[in-house]
């Protein structure tokens, strides 16, 4: 998937991953997608529950043995 910018939360627990993407998105430009790579089981939720509250769209989750990976796009301003 393509994306404009990576935040690696690898090895931070809640809220740590949240606050980056947060940071990570403030950023951007509307529609341009943001890669946030999580280790914290608890991110899938907790990602989910953002992208619903927040507007912003979860376009993709991707889990291997050691990490999630989220694409999430910027909501239109």
């Amino acid at each position: 998937m393509d994306f404009d910018k990576v935040v690696d939360a690898t090895g931070l627990n809640c809220p740590l991953p949240i606050l980056r993407c947060k940071k990570g998105l403030s950023d951007m430009a509307p529609a341009q997608v943001l890669k946030i790579i999580s280790t914290d089981p608890g991110s899938v939720k907790d990602f989910n529950a953002f992208c619903v509250q927040t507007g912003h769209e979860l376009l993709l989750l991707e889990e291997d043995d050691t990490a999630f990976t989220f694409y999430i796009k910027k909501r239109a301003s």
